[in-house]
């Protein structure tokens, strides 16, 4: 009985161990958002072809990139035995995070008024909604992967829908900025029920990458909703 109650222990334990690493993972990839995301601010070669991208259909081909680039780094957290190979794959996914905001941070900062305002109020909101997704999950223990399904034909159809507005120049308007926070809520109640109940204890890289993409989609879209009220 008493080896029973260790192991029950010592599992807890660990699980708490994870959380916490995972979690610190998280920050730190906000973290190393925020000065990779600085200097390419900072970088005018890196502004102007971020921003060469955003013309017409090449705005296509930065999101056929970033796909490209997020996918492997994914691979390389999730799949890779090794532990470097885990975090380099994170920092790319970082990198390419940090380059595709480039274009909506910059307008942001230097062409409407009270642009820092603006991006730091996208951030608190993004952080409370993010805290309160996450401890909705902790506190009630629900299983949410179930929203799996929901997320990828979500994803198909905003990924549609963004082709569509490209190649035929319309405007996807503020009611589709809504579904993809909605769509980023619920992708984090979906991480976050994974970390408690699909990945083990030693995948805490890859648990982290999975909420930090999360999170950055959560605060694309409430950024875009708060520029386009001004």
């Amino acid at each position: 009985m008493e080896n029973i109650i260790f192991q029950t222990q010592t599992s807890e334990m660990e699980r708490v161990e994870f959380y916490k690493k995972t979690y610190l993972n998280v920050a730190f990839g906000v973290l190393a958002f925020i000065v990779i995301e600085y200097i390419f601010l900072h970088t005018s070669s890196i502004v102007k072809f971020a921003l060469s991208l955003t013309q017409g259909r090449m705005w296509l081909l930065m999101l056929g990139g970033f796909m490209l680039a997020t996918n492997y780094a994914e691979r390389m957290a999730i799949r890779s035995t090794s532990r470097n190979k885990q975090y380099i794959g994170y920092l790319l996914y970082i990198i390419a995070e940090a380059f595709i905001f480039v274009p909506i941070l910059y307008f942001a900062s230097y062409f409407m008024e009270e642009g820092g305002m603006i991006i730091e109020q996208a951030a608190v909101l993004t952080f409370g909604l993010f805290t309160g997704l996450t401890a909705t999950v902790f506190l009630t223990k629900k299983d949410f992967s179930f929203l799996r399904t929901g997320l990828t034909i979500g994803g198909f159809i905003a990924i549609g829908l963004i082709i569509a507005g490209t190649l035929f120049g319309f405007n996807l308007g503020l009611w589709f900025s809504v579904g993809m926070i909605i769509l980023a809520a619920v992708s984090i109640l979906y991480q976050t029920s994974n970390l408690l109940r699909k990945y083990r204890t030693d995948q805490y890289v890859a648990a982290a990458l999975g909420l930090f993409a999360s999170l950055m989609l959560l605060f694309w879209y409430i950024l875009r909703i708060l520029m386009s009220r001004k």
